[in-house]
């Protein structure tokens, strides 16, 4: 292969890039730039070292691979899985270098996604719930909003304006608001008084109702 003064310059932006590539993404990045005038000793720059390879290495299986096909079918290897002799995972890419219609080299990225695969598998594992346990829970900032939003569920479940509400759909709010422990709050029963427009006294009768009736299912 004849290396023009065009090829060189395309050997130095390459060992350019590589070095900025090192200087943006660190020590998990390596960037290697192939020579292909000696397969057996194509590595000429290497910026980081995760392979454990030094300058004079020859060229990878999958570089040979693609380099070996007809001019034309060589295609640059973008964003592909690979793992290296001691274990490390790494995300890769080749760009082919050419030069007036001839693959001359390559620049292959390499980066150690080990940590990155290890963190994700650890967080996908914590935020992991069981789909067929979907439960709603709602946080609120006051008694009144607490009390509120259950009570809108309820009257919304029951499925009659309240204002045509009778006694049977009244004691069928306290019984719906019992049964998810609205009244364990203090000053539920008031603001259920005020909500359906009736007096506190005529609340806790339907609410011993409803739990002299509980309690008596449960007997």
């Amino acid at each position: 292969m004849i290396i023009n003064k065009e090829t060189e310059t395309i050997f130095d932006n390459a060992i350019r890039t590589a070095e900025m590539l090192h200087q943006m993404f660190g020590s998990i990045c390596e960037v290697a730039v192939h020579d292909f005038r000696n397969l057996e000793k194509s590595l000429i720059h290497i910026s980081g070292n995760l392979t454990n390879r030094d300058v004079g290495s020859p060229a990878t299986d999958l570089v040979l691979r693609e380099y070996k096909k007809h001019l034309d079918k060589i295609n640059d290897i973008n964003n592909y899985f690979t793992t290296t002799a001691n274990g490390i995972k790494m995300k890769s890419s080749t760009v082919f270098l050419r030069s007036r219609g001839k693959v001359v080299g390559a620049l292959c990225l390499n980066i150690n996604i080990s940590n990155l695969s290890q963190a994700f598998a650890e967080i996908a594992d914590i935020i992991n719930v069981d789909s067929a346990n979907q439960t709603r829970e709602s946080f609120y900032t006051s008694v009144q909003d607490v009390v509120k939003e259950i009570l809108e569920q309820v009257i919304n479940d029951i499925g009659i304006p309240i204002e045509n509400y009778g006694k049977e759909e009244k004691i069928e709010v306290v019984r719906a608001l019992e049964e998810r422990g609205v009244f364990l709050i203090k000053g539920a029963l008031e603001y259920l008084s005020e909500y359906l427009n009736i007096s506190k006294f005529t609340t806790y009768n339907y609410l011993q109702q409803v739990r002299a009736q509980n309690e008596y299912n449960h007997k």
